[in-house]
């Protein structure tokens, strides 16, 4: 299915001050892309002990069908506030809403959720749902958390994959819709922070590997640029540290966009891992690509 086919921002809710985040989001990005919005709640009875509403004891079912209700009704009204005449549905279901979302992602342009999943019901979609989507989801995610900072750039980690190529075009995308300056990341090594002030790992990083690096990621941005000569791009390369050098940036970014599951044609970052630090950790929204599918 082509980007174009794919008319719809699907957002997942649970009734949390994070969810309530992401369906601000999810309007905002709806509005702005002239797609749907679907909005989605899922009765997840794991944590009464139930396998579903068969098992019903003492009208469990209906009280938490209810909440749900509820929790969908508020999120379209949230919706409304951001756009009055915006083309929303919402749904109810019962299962896993990680797998919920995953399944929706084969037909949307995006899937949004709130960073954690701690929610007012006891339907909330729990714990790790973010990083679950985010590691299985067929389009991009975005993971609302922290602060879109206003006036700032796009952050994108770029490693040299064919995940961050498709992370790369996203990133530019954003830049160009929001107005926001473009800063592509590179860092070279996986290793941690102050591996190479040791001078006997210092001796390991090949000379002149800075200016190769840099030429190798102009080459990779370069014809994104000329589709978007209005974004104004910056390239930073660092020797280590991917998760802190990105995490750094999102003190000061609006978003910022990574690959799920790729390692570099460089020797580049391990975009999962980095992607799931982000996830949990960024101070800004993230949106995490996944890999094209074969």
């Amino acid at each position: 299915m082509s980007a174009r086919d794919r008319n719809s921002v699907v957002v997942g809710v649970d009734g949390s001050d994070s969810s309530k985040a992401a369906v601000r989001m999810a309007a905002e990005l709806a509005t702005e892309r002239g797609l749907n919005l679907k909005i989605i709640h899922a009765l997840d009875f794991a944590p009464y002990g139930f396998g579903g509403p068969y098992m019903d004891s003492g009208g469990v079912y209906e009280w938490v069908e209810a909440s749900g209700k509820t929790i969908l009704a508020e999120a379209q009204e949230q919706a409304y506030v951001v756009n009055p005449i915006i083309d929303v549905c919402t749904e109810l279901s019962i299962g896993s809403s990680a797998q919920w979302l995953v399944d929706l992602s084969e037909t949307a342009r995006m899937v949004v959720v709130g960073a954690s999943g701690s929610g007012a019901a006891a339907t909330a979609l729990l714990g790790n749902t973010a990083i679950n989507v985010t590691s299985h989801a067929h389009c991009p995610v975005v993971v609302v958390r922290g602060d879109a900072h206003s006036g700032g750039p796009v952050v994108v980690g770029v490693d040299g994959s064919r995940t961050s190529e498709r992370a790369i075009a996203v990133g530019f995308h954003e830049a160009s819709l929001r107005n926001a300056a473009l800063v592509a990341v590179h860092v070279w090594s996986d290793l941690g922070p102050m591996t190479f002030d040791d001078p006997r790992n210092a001796a390991l990083v090949p000379a002149g590997l800075e200016e190769d690096e840099r030429a190798v990621l102009a080459e990779r941005l370069a014809g994104w640029q000329e589709k978007y000569p209005d974004v104004q791009v910056s390239r930073k390369v660092y020797v280590d540290n991917p998760r802190a050098r990105l995490l750094g940036w999102s003190k000061k970014a609006q978003l910022v966009v990574v690959g799920s599951r790729g390692r570099g044609g460089f020797t580049g970052m391990l975009l999962g891992s980095t992607s799931n630090s982000l996830v949990c950790g960024a101070h800004c929204p993230v949106v995490v690509v996944r890999p094209e599918r074969p």
